[in-house]
């Protein structure tokens, strides 16, 4: 009887199986994480341009449970990419980024996109209290009580496009709303434990007119984490990589030199 590792072995030895693009290439590979209230698929317009590239990517399905474990689980799969990394961010994933990075000797540069860049101890809430702007709170629906006594946090559905995506068309905002995965309220008011930015070259790049974290508090951050290029998107909205793809794609490929 065939067993699986027997008939992978073949299917390598018959070349059915081939290495992966990446080992041979001379460009590093993308890894993507994604924030609150989103999913992997929020980079597919992303993706697709970087594969048109020649880039690898991985795009993870980031936890959302907390910034440490979020962070561990992340750096493992860092870890296990053998090739040099440039590590972008959206939203929450930022703080998770920052924390999973610190000491990832392949990771050559990190890309914020309309992301937090918390320093060690700050949360996710307390940078998006820094400035005026965020309408976040108001729109989130009836937190969802967990088994260890935590909350998942989702915006309700109809507040979701006009709040999260106002400038992606209305029925793609509608899919992403239905789509979205919840956040638990305790991840976005944990204190991060690392912060990669002040070891790591970082771009940024955050839509002019992002309600769920202050545009403000977005371009300080960049400040702070003294950025190789700040790049803000004129009329976009939190979700920029959804519905300005080819300028993120420009960020991580100067990221990528």
């Amino acid at each position: 009887m065939l067993t699986i590792k027997k008939v992978l072995s073949a299917a390598v030895i018959a070349g059915v199986i081939a290495a992966p693009a990446g080992a041979q290439s001379s460009k590093p590979t993308v890894v993507l994480v994604h924030g609150a209230f989103a999913d992997a698929s929020s980079w597919n317009g992303v993706i697709s341009r970087l594969h048109e590239d020649g880039f690898e990517v991985v795009a993870v399905a980031n936890p959302l449970r907390g910034v440490k474990t979020d962070g561990d689980y992340v750096a493992r799969i860092i870890s296990s990419i053998k090739m040099p990394v440039v590590l972008v961010d959206h939203s929450y994933g930022g703080a998770v980024i920052s924390a999973s990075a610190v000491g990832a000797k392949n990771v050559k540069s990190l890309v914020f996109v309309g992301a937090f860049a918390p320093d060690i101890g700050e949360s996710a809430a307390d940078l998006s209290a820094k400035f005026p702007g965020s309408t976040l709170e108001p729109t989130l629906d009836e937190p969802v009580s967990l088994a260890d006594g935590g909350k998942d946090m989702y915006i309700a559905k109809e507040k979701f496009h006009d709040q999260f995506a106002a400038d992606v068309p209305a029925a793609a905002a509608a899919l992403m709303a239905d789509t979205q995965r919840p956040v638990t309220l305790s991840a976005l008011t944990e204190a991060a434990p690392g912060a990669a930015w002040k070891e790591i070259p970082s771009y940024f790049i955050y839509g002019e007119r992002d309600k769920n974290i202050p545009p403000r508090a977005l371009g300080w951050m960049a400040e702070r984490a003294s950025s190789k290029e700040t790049v803000v998107v004129s009329g976009a909205s939190h979700v920029v990589m959804v519905s300005h793809p080819a300028e993120v794609v420009k960020v991580i490929e100067k990221a990528a030199e």
